[in-house]
């Protein structure tokens, strides 16, 4: 692979991650959740901040550009148009299908509404990198906060239709949290007990549950399966129950867990 990922944590579960470009030594941070450990992570490496992906607006993905801007004034940031106004200090605003260079790495953006209206992804098609900040989590997604939860089911599923082999980067560490909810709805799944047995092995060790594959999540991520039969009885739903309402009944119960 040409890029180097560098992931970490910062505030309590967001993951702070650093995309680095081997062949021009252009180092993107995934968002900006805080300043501090994004600077220790890159003084670590050895990498200087040339550019800051953000995918949404949302404050704990945000709040570290200042001070990371301060650190290196000629970083680029680059987010959704759509959210411009509410993250300000854009120095280019993205929409659907819109490239991302960072140095000979290149991502396209994909518009995935649902968590907030203007979020973005970004998929690094070459690299088989996908950072989807707070749409698709590892064994779940984010809330529906400013769309009706068929908004983001319809984004889930497009990231999802992408090539199994892609990794998963997401913003926050919530597999655990996520895998206990799986299992609840959808415990008959053999590849989620095998999954959730691993993650509970990888967090038992200290480990980071992250980066998941496309192909993970297509199979063991119930927002993922919200067609699947066996996951619509188990949720006591007939059959012909449209995907998008069993998405919203999932969602509605992972809300009020």
């Amino acid at each position: 692979m040409a890029a180097q990922i560098h992931q970490f944590l910062c505030l309590s579960d967001n993951f702070g991650v650093l995309l680095h470009d081997l062949a021009t030594g252009r180092t993107a941070s995934i968002d900006a959740p805080e300043a501090g450990p994004i600077l220790v992570a890159l003084e670590e490496r050895g990498w200087e901040l040339t550019d800051i992906l953000v995918t949404h607006h949302h404050f704990d993905h945000v709040q570290g550009i200042g001070a990371l801007k301060t650190r290196f004034p000629v970083a680029r940031v680059v987010g959704p148009a759509k959210e411009a106004a509410k993250i300000g200090g854009l120095d280019e605003e993205l929409h659907e299908g819109d490239l991302v260079r960072v140095g000979d790495l290149q991502g396209r953006v994909i518009e995935v509404p649902g968590h907030t209206l203007g979020h973005i992804a970004f998929y690094f098609e070459s690299e088989a990198l996908l950072f989807a900040g707070d749409t698709l989590f590892s064994l779940g997604c984010g809330r529906p906060f400013e769309a009706p939860a068929r908004v983001l089911y319809e984004s889930v599923m497009k990231l999802a239709a992408l090539p199994g082999a892609t990794q998963l980067y997401c913003g926050h560490e919530y597999t655990a949290a996520n895998a206990r909810f799986a299992l609840g709805v959808d415990g008959h799944n053999e590849d989620l007990i095998a999954r959730a047995a691993d993650v509970e092995r990888l967090v038992a060790a200290g480990q980071f549950t992250l980066p998941s594959t496309l192909a993970a999540e297509r199979a063991t991520n119930p927002f993922l399966r919200a067609a699947n039969p066996a996951l619509k009885a188990s949720l006591g739903l007939p059959d012909d129950t449209e995907a998008t309402e069993v998405f919203a009944v999932l969602r509605e119960r992972k809300n009020r867990g």
